[in-house]
């Protein structure tokens, strides 16, 4: 077994967002000499700056904007994948913002999964950071997405998620393969024994862990009183 790495944590910063210990079985995607496997799925800042993961998946469902973008990356201490459109919002618009999205540092932008392979191409030719096609489901023909600049795949087919991802890393043995793992470690490690390289988690809501500290606090003070 190999050592536990000593840990640095201060009373202030200990509650902390932590990810499934199970994603660490993961492979990993390296990116800039960057090892990725874990992603938090959160456009909250809060949430965004108080956690362990390797780095953020911010896709959110409206058209992209560059407030949104820069807010996110002046919090963020890990490596950003900015959503970028590709339904509605496409296009040079969509390449643009993904060039704003490369200056402000993002590590990779995220296309959706009905984005166009001219809207691809632009992409692929004035930014230089990896393109991340959301993958939905089996009818999606990837050949020539990859073909146009796609880098990674990002999949996301609910329940489907690890039979999707089994026959894509089937297809594609070296493509690097980022999937959402479900709610337990069981699905976690589905799709990482499917073939997923780095796997997308989503943490509680800020209501959730604001119920929890809540819940902590009160009884704090109970037993401060008796």
């Amino acid at each position: 077994m190999k050592p536990k790495p000593p840990e640095i944590m201060t009373e202030l910063r200990q509650n902390i967002v932590r990810m499934p210990d199970v994603i660490r079985k993961a492979s990993g995607i390296v990116i800039f000499g960057k090892r990725i496997r874990s992603i938090i799925f959160s456009t909250d800042i809060a949430i965004i700056k108080n956690t362990n993961a390797d780095a953020v998946i911010a896709v959110y469902p409206f058209t992209p904007h560059p407030a949104i973008m820069q807010s996110i990356s002046m919090v963020a201490d890990i490596p950003v994948f900015s959503g970028v459109g590709g339904g509605l919002t496409s296009g040079r618009r969509s390449a643009n913002i993904s060039l704003f999205a490369e200056s402000l540092g993002s590590i990779g932008v995220v296309v959706n999964a009905p984005t166009s392979l001219e809207t691809i191409r632009v992409m692929n030719d004035i930014i230089d950071i990896p393109i991340i096609l959301t993958v939905v489901t089996a009818h999606q023909d990837l050949k020539p997405r990859l073909a146009a600049g796609i880098d990674i795949v990002n999949v996301s087919g609910g329940p489907q998620t690890p039979a999707l991802v089994a026959q894509i890393r089937q297809q594609y043995p070296k493509l690097p393969i980022i999937a959402t793992g479900g709610k337990t470690d069981a699905d976690i490690e589905n799709v990482i024994a499917a073939g997923a390289n780095a796997v997308t988690y989503t943490p509680p809501t800020n209501s959730a862990l604001f119920k929890t500290k809540m819940a902590q606090y009160r009884e704090a003070a109970r037993k401060h009183n008796n």
